[in-house]
C-alpha cells in the first residue's frame, strides 16, 4: 500500500468539495456553493474551480487502485 501524496490529498479535497457541491445542489433547490463563493456558476474562478475538480476525479480514476495495492 502506498502513502497518500500531497497531489493525492489535493485531488482527494477536491473530489469532496465537488460530491458536498453536488450534495447541496440536488437538497437545496439549486445552490451551487462554488458558484456563490465565487461570484456566479460561469465566473473565471467558479470555471477554474470546476476544471480542477473534474481533473481531480480523472487523477483518482486512474490512481485509487494503487492505494490498496501491496
Amino acid at each position: 500500500m502506498r502513502s497518500l501524496t500531497g497531489l493525492d490529498w489535493t485531488t482527494l479535497i477536491l473530489v469532496i468539495i465537488g460530491g458536498l457541491n453536488w450534495g447541496l445542489v440536488g437538497f437545496s433547490q439549486n445552490f451551487d456553493m462554488v458558484a456563490a463563493i465565487s461570484g456566479g456558476p460561469s465566473s473565471v474562478v467558479a470555471r477554474v474551480i470546476y476544471w480542477l475538480i473534474g481533473l481531480s476525479a480523472l487523477y483518482l480514476v486512474f490512481v485509487v487502485s494503487s492505494f490498496s495495492r501491496k
